[in-house]
């Protein structure tokens, strides 16, 4: 097999786990871990695995040892190699793999794989100290170093906390620490990628659950903090003003949040999300000028971007405004919104018409649409089950919301035509002689695979009946 698929890294891991497994050959696992390296040279799973695969042999070798020495038998004869017993060999493998893979994450996950060996301490804090030295530009070192704190111990060798408040403080006295790296990592790098693993660390932080109302505050305040610096240098992403925006407003920070907006917005002025922010900052605190900015944002913004702005228009105008007013924004929306993005804000529409004005105000939408290609065939179900849901359920508009969907996609929805024939046998008015013209009328439309699974499904319902 690895003769004929010699390109698969995969196979050659299976094949040397296997042999160091199964027949117990650490050195038939070697031999095929290095024969798999001249074909890949650069292959990052290649060399975790040779790497695990020496440590597992040395952890091994050292137990048989102890156990041997345990037991007062001569071991003069055995071999044990000093070299392999160290992990020196897996040391060697190290050494070469992160000479040809330079990368941060790779180096991490070297040392993530040394971690599991309690006898590789040394190795360990190699690995270690080389990354800091061999990768200090990238701040995945510097994310990785920094998170490290939050699992080392303040006083090695005390009792574990066990109040709640000192467990908090502990916690409080980590995080502090973190921070600190972190301090160091933005002035060394100070980058827009530096400053995302920073906030993404203090909002992870803010997020945990925590009893202690100081480590909450200290967390929000930490958050807020790095927020404000990372703007104040420029280097705060589109999306990080977002999450800015959203953590104030959960706070209800209205003040702080319109600033941070306006700030964002000043950057991003051609974002939609950022027009967005600023909207949900102005509804969440009911301004008066939320309509004066919904306007100016049309105005603003290309067309095809402006779905998510008509489709929040309409929804805090019908808590805000009257129907008229809100009919009047879904309307002007119907002839901004062209395209593939109409098809979305038709059935916004619909859906608004029913809740606002039941059935019949469904009906006249649907029939002010009925032209206005393209569709979904959710548009034709919704109005489907709208009409359904009343108690003078009439067959003769089902009739025709049926025709006019399978005018749309009778080519590729059986479903849509085995609802039609199901409708016609169940609705007290419908006309079962009408279901073999229709099931005819399918077989023609339908092309390919939907033909196959709608006489599937028709037989299906026949044996039902029968």
């Amino acid at each position: 097999m690895l003769a004929i698929h010699s390109n698969k890294p995969a196979l050659w891991i299976m094949a040397a786990k296997w042999e160091m497994e199964d027949r117990l050959s650490s050195e038939s696992a070697r031999q095929l871990f290095l024969r798999a390296l001249r074909f890949h040279p650069e292959c990052p799973k290649l060399y975790q695995e040779y790497f695990r695969m020496e440590l597992m042999h040395a952890e091994k070798l050292r137990k048989e040892k102890q156990e041997f020495e345990k037991a007062k038998m001569d071991v003069g004869n055995l071999e044990y190699a000093e070299e392999i017993l160290t992990g020196e060999l897996a040391r060697i493998i190290y050494k070469n793999a992160v000479s040809i893979i330079k990368s941060a994450e790779f180096h991490v996950s070297l040392l993530s794989i040394a971690q599991l060996f309690d006898f590789a301490k040394d190795l360990q804090r190699e690995i270690y100290d080389d990354l800091q030295a061999l990768h200090t530009d990238d701040p995945f070192t510097w994310d990785y170093v920094a998170r490290r704190e939050l699992e080392i111990e303040s006083q090695p060798g005390e009792e574990p906390p066990a109040m709640k408040q000192a467990k908090a403080a502990e916690v409080g006295r980590r995080e502090e620490r973190c921070c600190a790296v972190y301090e160091e990592a933005v002035k060394t790098l100070p980058t827009e990628a530096m400053w995302k693993c920073y906030i993404n660390f203090c909002m992870e932080r803010f997020a945990k659950k925590t009893n202690s109302r100081l480590l909450r505050e200290k967390r929000l305040e930490r958050t807020m903090v790095a927020f404000r610096k990372a703007h104040d240098l420029k280097l705060l992403p589109e999306f990080q003003y977002k999450q800015w925006i959203e953590l104030l407003l959960r706070r209800d920070f209205f003040k702080e949040a319109l600033e941070v907006a306006e700030a964002g917005m000043e950057l991003f002025r051609d974002s939609v999300t950022m027009w967005q922010m600023k909207l949900r900052v102005l509804i969440d605190s009911k301004s008066p000028d939320t309509a004066v900015l919904f306007e100016e944002a049309f105005v603003h913004l290309k067309p095809q971007i402006c779905l998510p702005l008509w489709i929040s228009w309409a929804e805090w105008s019908e808590g805000a405004k009257s129907q008229e007013d809100t009919e009047a924004i879904f309307k002007k929306a119907i002839l901004a919104v062209t395209g593939v993005d109409s098809v979305t804000l038709k059935e916004k529409y619909l859906d608004w018409a029913y809740r606002s004005g039941g059935c019949k105000k469904a009906r006249a939408v649907f029939k002010s649409l009925q032209e206005s290609r393209p569709f979904s065939v959710d548009f034709f179900r919704k109005i489907i089950q709208f009409e359904k849901e009343q108690e003078s359920c009439k067959m003769a508009n089902l009739r025709e919301y049926y025709e006019r969907a399978l005018r749309e996609f009778g080519s590729v929805d059986s479903d849509l035509w085995m609802d039609y024939i199901k409708e016609e046998l169940n609705h007290p008015h419908g006309r079962p002689e009408n279901c073999g013209q229709i099931y005819w009328r399918a077989m023609k439309m339908l092309q390919g695979e939907s033909a196959e699974q709608f006489v599937a499904k028709h037989a299906m319902h026949q044996a039902g009946h029968l």
